[in-house]
């Protein structure tokens, strides 16, 4: 009996150590490939949070190292990061190796419980699945017809009447809060082929809308922690920030499935949105729960984004809101039609302003990869496997050398030749849509929804932000959302829209 036990506690003994050596192992491995503790100058501020005195954002800082280093390109040790502004480098990442810098799995890893197999989080042959389906719709002339005239019954419909309701009734609105619901209801319609008003939710939209925001931000802050292990464990015992992201995505989820279950419900015989086309050939709700939500983050984020920066910028420069209402009125002329699309292609500078406003705002702030095999960027900066590799385009519109002495300033007129005619940038140089086999599938869609919001809205109205001078400090996330939100007034400026759209008072 004694040598079984003494056999029993050696065997436990020798489990014990063995698995306490393979985690030290491990630790030792991970330690190597990406120390948690660095005493160089951008680590350390990076690690004590000391940016955070001289710069209200972190993307202001970034773009601060970025515009001080001779090459453009700065490493963060702590978080295995290499970030550049370079454009060389970032037509490298984007199309000349193009294989050697994917999402990564470690990209998957960070952000797949919110977008777990959808387009902006996978790699081969379901990234290529998915692109092709989407190509193929968004490129369709009968689809772009439809969500043509889809936002332009949002904008005369809801829009328009929201802000004439806000006029006669001096409300302060919070522009990007509208923004937000305004192109959920668009990407619900365009990509979907449903109205938002026929989902039978448990909870108010309201509520979904700050989950979604919830999860994003939470799944966003999982990239900026120095060892990762940290929130994995977390995630594991479901503690903390973590149970707070799991609660939101499975709101987010709620959402998802209901716009599943209705489209199911109506059928797939439209030929105009893209969740049809999919669940006419993906048998798989988790599938089809992960494109939705991608649909949602791309739809609706980034256009309320583009959408607020653009209204704040517009009111700082009244110069550049008289030139595009010039421009609508020679082109729309007396009809109180909104502009078609034959008549928005021919508002060159509405679309250099927009350029202009995402240089310097984009929506999306900057974009990761992850390194497969060793690489020397065209800056002769050196890349180890396994680098995350992140192009910053915040700071990209941000440098002398790629936009002159006069960057900070909003000058629609430098898209412009001197006939006039809006002039496009290279995408490695304004990677705003990104570029190369990535390159953003929905942009065109995205430009046509822009102009006709901002051509009939400044044709109508006056913006006044509240505090519109100061800079914006933003939430942390996947897209750039103005922390607290763009407090405006709108004044009317002439007739002004019908009220009777009386769907407005829903985003109320």
């Amino acid at each position: 009996m004694e040598v079984e036990a003494l056999r029993s506690h050696f065997s436990l003994l020798f489990f014990s150590f063995s698995v306490s050596f393979v985690v030290f192992a491990v630790l030792v491995e991970l330690l190597r490939i990406r120390p948690w503790w660095c005493n160089c100058a951008v680590c350390q501020a990076y690690l004590t949070l000391s940016w955070a005195a001289d710069f209200d954002n972190l993307c202001d800082w970034y773009t601060h190292l970025l515009r001080t280093s001779p090459t453009r390109t700065v490493t963060v040790h702590v978080l295995g990061c290499t970030v550049t502004a370079n454009p060389d480098n970032v037509e490298h990442m984007l199309k000349t190796r193009f294989d050697n810098y994917p999402k990564g799995k470690p990209f998957a890893t960070i952000l797949g419980d919110l977008l777990g197999r959808g387009i902006f989080n996978v790699d081969g042959d379901l990234w290529r699945f998915q692109r092709k389906m989407a190509s193929t719709e968004l490129g369709s002339a009968a689809v772009r017809a439809f969500a043509s005239r889809t936002v332009a019954a949002e904008v005369g419909g809801r829009l328009l009447p929201l802000l004439e309701v806000a006029c006669e009734c001096g409300r302060v609105l919070d522009l990007q809060d509208v923004f937000q619901r305004f192109a959920f209801d668009n990407i619900c319609k365009i990509s979907f082929g449903l109205d938002p008003g026929c989902l039978e939710l448990s909870l108010s939209m309201s509520e979904f809308a700050a989950a979604f925001d919830k999860a994003t931000r939470l799944s966003a802050r999982r990239a900026t922690r120095t060892i990762p292990l940290i929130w994995k464990a977390k995630r594991f015992f479901n503690w903390g920030s973590e149970r707070e992201l799991r609660e939101a995505i499975g709101l987010v989820d709620l959402l998802a499935k209901e716009v599943i279950l209705q489209r199911r419900k109506l059928g797939f015989a439209s030929d105009q949105d893209l969740l049809s086309r999919f669940m006419g050939c993906v048998d798989n709700d988790k599938y089809l729960r992960d494109i939705v939500v991608s649909f949602m983050l791309a739809g609706r984020d980034t256009i309320a984004s583009a959408l607020t920066s653009f209204f704040m910028l517009l009111s700082r420069h009244p110069a550049a809101s008289t030139a595009i209402r010039d421009e609508v009125e020679l082109i729309v002329g007396n009809s109180q039609a909104l502009p078609s699309s034959d008549q928005l292609r021919k508002m060159h500078y509405l679309h250099a302003a927009i350029c202009e406003s995402m240089r310097l705002y984009p929506p999306v702030q900057f974009d990761s990869k992850f390194c497969l095999d060793d690489d020397v960027l065209p800056d002769g900066t050196f890349v180890r496997k396994g680098t995350r590799m992140t192009y910053h385009v915040y700071a990209m519109g941000r440098m002398e050398d790629l936009w002159g002495s006069d960057w900070a300033e909003f000058r629609p007129e430098r898209w412009l030749r001197h006939t006039g005619a809006f002039t496009p940038e290279s995408p490695f140089k304004y990677p705003v849509f990104q570029g190369g086999l990535r390159v953003c599938l929905g942009k065109e869609m995205a430009l046509m929804e822009m102009k006709i919001v901002i051509a009939s809205v400044v044709r109508e109205f006056d913006v006044d932000v509240i505090e519109g001078n100061r800079p914006p400090k933003f939430e942390p996330g996947l897209t750039a959302i103005f922390s607290g939100g763009l407090a405006a007034r709108v004044r009317r400026r002439k007739g002004g829209a019908s009220l009777s759209g009386l769907d407005a008072l829903r985003w109320c």
